[in-house]
């Protein structure tokens, strides 16, 4: 085996073995860990078949592969950022409303008013 296909497979177990603990360990939940896990998956495949992205360039018509996995990486980044960008939103929104209903019940205890804490103007 040529040198490179021994260190992307090394660092693609090794990243997957990383995945695989932070979720054992639920640092990492269910979501997230399945794009990383993917990435992961992807190095170790392509470091025990680096022929394979060659064999995908061709039949996609790209004429020097390594930039086929350039525009991959790089097109697969923009999803990313994309659905975190849509998890950021939906988590403003229900921390939105979370502190909509929690304005309303104070609204509606008696005496709500009077044990509030003075508003601080320093």
């Amino acid at each position: 085996m040529i040198t490179y296909q021994l260190t992307s497979m090394a660092i693609g177990l090794f990243f997957a073995a990383t995945i695989l603990l932070l979720v054992r360990r639920d640092h990492l939940h269910g979501p997230y860990a399945i794009w990383w896990i993917g990435a992961a998956a992807t190095v170790a495949l392509l470091g025990f078949f680096p022929r394979l992205f060659d064999v995908l360039a061709a039949k996609l018509g790209v004429s020097y592969p390594p930039i086929l996995a350039v525009v991959l990486g790089f097109s697969m980044l923009l999803v990313k950022i994309l659905t975190m960008d849509l998890e950021r939103s939906r988590q403003e929104r229900l921390i939105r409303r979370l502190a909509q209903r929690l304005a309303m019940l104070e609204a509606q205890l008696p005496g709500a008013a009077d044990s509030a804490p003075p508003d601080r103007a320093d």
